[in-house]
């Protein structure tokens, strides 16, 4: 029974915001078929473009100035520079924002780079940052080569089966890792034409932790590492790195790219320049070339910036926007629904990729987050590709029921051992990469995690196999990791509230009963932590600091993400309608909403994504469930 807080004012007032959101979502479509929001990261992005292009020698005076602009209008009062929208300092990042600065021909004594210098000296300047900072460093001998962890490229001779072969990294992280074996080993040092050696502290080094920690050992390790480097012959040196060159170049994209993100792109470039291709070959030109398809222009009332995105997400902004529109009441053979499923049909990926290291006998499905990157499709967006692509009407029905058919099976066979499913690998664990000196920066492996195995029950349960074994074995997963507040932990969006929002739909969708003790107590955990405005919001923060998990500003994709849990659990009442409320009076006259705030994650506690979609697709969901079920 419907709470009478839930008057038939509320409902009209949703099904008014979900047309205007719809009308807009619909707007946004390419005339090909596909969604693209922007992915909005950080500053390192620009700031490593411009060094990239530095190093290359290919930095010219438009994109020097444009991409500075940029870096300086996200320049906080107090000098520093964040990885997300209201985030702290981050000393790291404001040294690279700095350096990029210098380069860009900002004198030392301005009054921006002086109070940035005050920050970066009084939290331990250069020798404080992380490890991928004082590489870029090194680069251009603002560093030492001599005190960065050792990466022998010898590690591609490393069987599967022994200890930190690159099959152990996770996908992003084994494309990182083989270009930084070539680089490390050439140790190159040209000029970066300023000096920023005014950011050193002089601190002597922290001494090392003791041998009876992993800590300590692996350093112990790194320093023998170090005394081999200095020997001059090395028998296997030069076949280590033509087969790492060899991996490189196997595994670049159509669109010139690595991964189809942003490290893996830009190391590799380092380090097939470094073993004699120049920026005009072929292979580097494709590269650079495709790097400019990453590139946002804007004029502004300082004059025209540029930035970088990390990465591009038009395969999972189209699974998103299809279930979206299908959600809000748009015909399921209406023709924009018909040309997203042409172009998702087309992006199938039918290739091998290294998946197939741990699943050698699985045929290949599957789709990838970007317009290119076939070496690595992922669990994630082929589980939301098939639970939009699934509800839509196409004129050729036996094609797009084969390709569901190839995909599902495809997901079902990358399950991990024990029952969930990380991103891109099966069984991707190995726990002692995480260890290494050099893993000071991200996340280096891909185990299962709460949302992702949430999306594939989900999309089991959707396909008819919610009783299969696979989804079974899922669910209990699932039940197993539920935090002792009742929440899920969120790998990949913001935060507990990410992860209680894919998990509830998919166990109620799976046959958990609503009445059940995990379903009851997420409910529980997501009223307590609804803000006195009624929307929901969950700060990056909360990944690093347990205080903050589930508190932070109400925004709208995290808003919906609630309503979402809560109308899959079947609540009605006052939550809901608050949470509906505060979507209704957030929205935007176009039928839009406005979130500054960061609510994707990249690396936890690292690195984190503000996805221009996710404001709409999300609420624009969650609205039409909601009309939905107070119509019948």
């Amino acid at each position: 029974m419907i709470d009478r807080t839930e008057t038939a004012e509320t409902v009209a007032a949703a099904r008014a915001a979900t047309e205007r959101a719809r009308d807009y979502l619909l707007s946004l479509q390419h005339e090909q078929g596909w969604w693209k929001g922007e992915l909005e990261t950080n500053v390192t992005m620009d700031a490593e473009d411009i060094l990239l292009r530095r190093f290359l020698g290919v930095l010219d005076e438009q994109t020097l100035a444009e991409s500075a602009r940029w870096i300086r209008s996200c320049q906080r009062a107090d000098g520093t520079w964040a990885n997300f929208h209201g985030g702290p300092p981050d000393l790291s990042t404001t040294v690279e924002a700095y350096v990029a600065l210098r380069v860009a021909g900002d004198p030392l004594d301005a009054a921006h780079l002086r109070r940035a210098r005050e920050y970066i000296l009084h939290h331990g300047g250069i020798e404080a940052t992380r490890v991928f900072t004082r590489i870029w460093l090194a680069l251009f001998g603002e560093w030492s080569w001599d005190e960065l962890p050792v990466l022998p490229p010898e590690l591609m001779f490393l069987p599967g089966w022994f200890p930190l072969n690159i099959y152990d990294w996770a996908c992003w992280a084994r494309q990182t890792v083989v270009p930084l074996t070539i680089v490390g080993s050439a140790r190159p040092n040209r000029p970066l034409g300023v000096s920023v050696r005014e950011l050193r502290t002089g601190r002597p080094r922290p001494e090392p932790a003791s041998l009876l920690t992993w800590a300590g050992a692996f350093h112990r390790l790194d320093g023998a590492l170090h005394l081999l480097e200095r020997i001059p012959v090395k028998p296997l040196r030069g076949r280590a790195l033509a087969r790492a060159e060899r991996w490189i170049l196997d595994r670049q994209e159509a669109d010139g790219g690595w991964g189809g993100i942003q490290p893996p792109w830009v190391y590799s470039i380092l380090a097939l320049h470094l073993r004699g291709y120049s920026t005009d070959h072929p292979v580097l030109r494709k590269a650079l070339d495709g790097l400019d398809g990453f590139t946002i222009r804007e004029q502004t009332p300082e004059g025209w910036v540029r930035r970088l995105e990390a990465c591009q997400s038009p395969v999972w902004d189209t699974a998103l926007a299809i279930t979206a529109l299908l959600d809000a009441g748009l015909p399921p053979d209406d023709p924009a629904l018909v040309r997203a499923a042409d172009w998702v049909l087309r992006e199938e990926i039918t290739e091998p990729g290294d998946w197939q290291v741990r699943r050698p006998d699985l045929t290949p499905s599957g789709w990838a987050f970007e317009f290119a990157n076939d070496h690595y499709p992922d669990t994630d967006d082929t589980a939301e590709v098939v639970l939009g692509l699934r509800r839509v009407e196409h004129p050729e029905p036996a094609r797009l029921g084969a390709t569901v058919r190839r995909a599902v099976a495809w997901v079902t066979g990358m399950q991990s051992r024990d029952g969930g499913w990380g991103a891109f690998d099966a069984d991707n664990t190995q726990w002692l990469c995480e260890k290494l000196p050099f893993c000071d920066f991200g996340a280096v492996i891909d185990p299962p995690s709460a949302d992702v195995t949430a999306h594939v029950v989900e999309m089991l349960a959707a396909c008819g196999q919610e009783r299969s074994v696979a989804a079974r074995r899922g669910v209990r997963w699932l039940l197993d990791h539920q935090e002792r507040d009742g929440s899920w932990f969120g790998r990949w969006g913001a935060n507990h509230v990410y992860g209680t929002g894919a998990v509830v739909p998919a166990l109620v969708a799976c046959g958990v009963p609503r009445k059940h003790e995990a379903v009851r107590r997420a409910v529980n955990w997501l009223v307590r932590h609804q803000n006195p405005d009624g929307g929901w919001g969950e700060d990056m923060r909360s990944y690093v600091d347990p205080s903050w998990v589930g508190k932070g500003e109400s925004t709208a994709s995290q808003t919906a993400w609630a309503l979402l849990a809560l109308l899959a659990a079947g609540q009605h009442g006052e939550p809901v309608r608050r949470g509906v409320g505060w979507l209704v009076r957030a929205q935007r006259g176009d039928g839009g909403w406005d979130e500054p705030q960061f609510t994707g994650t990249g690396f936890p506690g690292d690195f984190y994504i503000n996805y221009h979609l996710y404001r709409l697709v999300f609420p624009l969901t969650a609205l039409g469930r909601y009309v939905e079920v107070r119509r019948s």
